[in-house]
């Protein structure tokens, strides 16, 4: 048990918070069960409604940086990958939506790269300054 005032806040401050992000992984856990349950049954519209419920629950856990921006793009994009795999009826459809790793080139050989094709503009007239008046 800590002494100093500053550090007892502390472990009520971290407990606190501990509990928040406790409760909302478990919220998410379950929305992403529910959403993969409707998929596996068959029910389309059930896993329209919660995959909707799914995205938002990611959408809410890295708001609250309790889970990294970056997975919780991963996740929408398998979710995503998912339910079109389901209305598609086939799971081929979920193999096709993800990305091949390119291809390494071989040591000593530069890749090949393109030419840009060159735009020719033409070029306008300065315009003229109109002269000065005299008075």
């Amino acid at each position: 048990m800590p002494i100093i005032k500053s550090a007892k806040k502390r472990v009520r401050v971290s407990t606190k918070a501990a509990a928040r992000n406790s409760k909302t992984k478990r919220s998410l856990k379950s929305a992403i069960k529910s959403f993969h349950a409707a998929v596996t049954g068959g029910d389309k519209k059930q896993a329209a409604t919660s995959h909707a419920k799914a995205q938002s629950a990611l959408d809410k856990a890295g708001k609250k940086n309790v889970m990294h921006k970056n997975k919780v793009a991963r996740k929408k994009r398998q979710l995503a990958a998912a339910a079109k795999a389901a209305n598609t009826g086939s799971a081929s459809a979920a193999k096709k939506s993800t990305a091949k790793k390119p291809v390494r080139q071989a040591q000593g050989k530069p890749a090949a790269k393109k030419a840009a094709p060159k735009k020719t503009t033409a070029k306008k007239s300065p315009a003229k300054k109109p002269t000065a008046k005299k008075k």
